[in-house]
């Protein structure tokens, strides 16, 4: 609990802050990139969460410059790895990075009502979700369902490469199974694929190396055109 007086002066200091200016989408994807080198040098801007950033975001709401979808995988921490502040991101976290239902209306929320400019669907390197798709495990529970919506990706990996198998197979699987996150994506909102038409939203995919900490850049869709025009 912050003192009273301490409090008073953090309002104080909203009432004079610059109003606030939503990046362009080329301009959150340069922050994070940026975020990430000084992820990756050990120069982090944004070590905790500051009493006056709290109670910003607190009175003024949200204001994220990106949506992430990302797995839920605990070595993917998601603002660290992109160095970005405490209200900076709107992150939507599924084992898999799947995008189904519920995944599908948060990124919708933070395009349509969040304004965020840039939508980055984050999988990574020794994804447990994908390796067990892979490899057919055995899984209990509600497991199966999860293996099932990254089953196309694996399929798909299959195709393209017939001569990978087992850990290889899994690991090249990864970025498919981001591209058919961000396929289904656009095939399943109308709203995203709108502001995606209108360049008012730019859609990237991504891949953490979790030994390194490094963001490799897919970029967008190779298929973008033919999935925004459907």
């Amino acid at each position: 609990m912050l003192p009273k007086s301490l409090l008073g002066v953090l309002a104080g200091l909203l009432l004079v802050a610059p109003a606030f200016s939503q990046p362009s989408p080329e301009e959150s994807l340069q922050r994070l990139k940026e975020g990430n080198k000084s992820y990756l040098n050990g120069i982090q801007r944004f070590p905790k969460i500051d009493p006056i950033r709290r109670l910003k975001t607190a009175v003024e709401g949200q204001r994220p410059i990106a949506t992430v979808l990302g797995c839920s995988d605990a070595r993917v921490p998601v603002e660290v790895a992109f160095d970005k502040a405490f209200g900076d991101l709107f992150i939507v976290r599924v084992a898999g990075n799947v995008c189904q239902m519920a995944e599908l209306a948060s990124v919708e929320y933070g395009v349509n009502y969040l304004k965020t400019p840039l939508v980055v669907v984050l999988g990574h390197t020794k994804c447990g979700a994908v390796h067990a798709a892979a490899q057919g495990t055995e899984l209990s529970g509600s497991l199966p369902k999860l293996m099932a919506e990254i089953r196309p990706a694996i399929e798909a990996t299959r195709r393209k490469h017939p001569e990978l198998t087992g850990e290889a197979l899994a690991e090249a699987a990864i970025d498919e199974n981001v591209w058919k996150s961000i396929e289904d994506l656009l095939g399943g909102s109308e709203p995203i694929r709108k502001a995606v038409h209108e360049k008012r939203v730019l859609i990237v995919g991504g891949v953490r190396d979790i030994k390194t900490g490094k963001i490799i850049w897919l970029g967008e869709h190779p298929e973008q055109a033919r999935l925004v025009a459907q």
